[in-house]
C-alpha cells in the first residue's frame, strides 16, 4: 500500500463515501499499551478519543445498548487474549479489500463492490482510509478466510463473518495497528 498524505477533510470524505449507509463502526484510539489488543479494547469501549480529533462513524441506534448494556455495545466484553484470538494477520492489499467490501450490504446486494462501475473508486476510498496509519502498519481481520491464508480476496464473493465479536446474527472486522494509533472498523448484519 503506498502511503499518501492524507488529511482530516480528505480522511473524513473517503470514510462517508465508503460506510456512511451501511452498518459500521469506524474508529480509531492512540498506542498507550506495548500490546496492541489492549488499545483496540480501549477503542471499542470508546474509552479513549481520536489522537487526531478526526470524524468516527457509529450507528445511532447503539446508542441506548451502550447505555443501558455495556460502552463497547454492540462490541462483547471481550479481554486482550479473546481478542488476539479472534483475529489473524493480513496484507495491506487484503486489508483494502476487506474495507471496501464493508461498503456493501452482508446478503442480496443487488451491486456488490467487485462488480459495481465504481469500484475503483471505493478501493481508492478504501486506501484512503488505511493510508492514515502509515506503510509499516499492520493488519488483523476476524474473517474466517484469514485462518489459512494471509491474502484472501475479500471481494471475490458476498460478505461472511468470522470469529464473532458480538451477539448480532454476524459481524465481521478490521484492525489497524501503527506504532501511535489504532484504528476498529467493523460490518455489522443485525437481522
Amino acid at each position: 500500500m503506498q502511503t499518501r498524505s492524507t488529511d482530516a477533510a480528505t480522511w473524513e470524505a473517503a470514510l462517508l463515501r465508503l460506510l456512511e449507509d451501511v452498518y459500521t463502526f469506524a474508529r480509531c484510539g492512540p498506542r498507550l499499551h506495548e500490546d496492541w489488543a489492549e488499545d483496540v479494547r480501549a477503542v471499542m469501549e470508546r474509552s479513549v478519543a481520536d489522537p487526531r480529533g478526526w470524524s468516527a462513524l457509529e450507528w445511532q441506534m447503539d446508542e441506548e445498548g451502550r447505555r443501558t448494556y455495556r460502552p463497547s455495545y454492540p462490541f462483547r466484553a471481550v479481554s486482550a487474549h479473546d481478542l488476539r484470538d479472534g483475529v489473524r494477520p493480513i496484507t495491506a492489499d487484503a486489508a483494502v479489500g476487506l474495507l471496501a467490501s464493508f461498503a456493501q450490504e452482508w446478503w442480496f446486494e443487488g451491486n456488490p463492490v467487485r462488480l459495481r462501475e465504481d469500484r475503483d473508486m471505493v478501493l481508492a476510498d478504501a486506501r484512503t482510509v488505511l493510508d492514515r496509519f502509515g506503510p509499516d502498519a499492520a493488519f488483523w481481520t476476524s474473517s474466517k478466510l484469514a485462518r489459512t491464508c494471509d491474502a484472501p480476496d475479500l471481494l471475490a464473493r458476498d460478505l461472511e463473518g468470522g470469529h464473532p465479536f458480538t451477539d448480532l446474527m454476524m459481524d465481521l472486522g478490521l484492525v489497524v495497528v501503527s506504532a501511535d494509533e489504532v484504528g476498529v472498523f467493523w460490518s455489522f448484519n443485525a437481522n
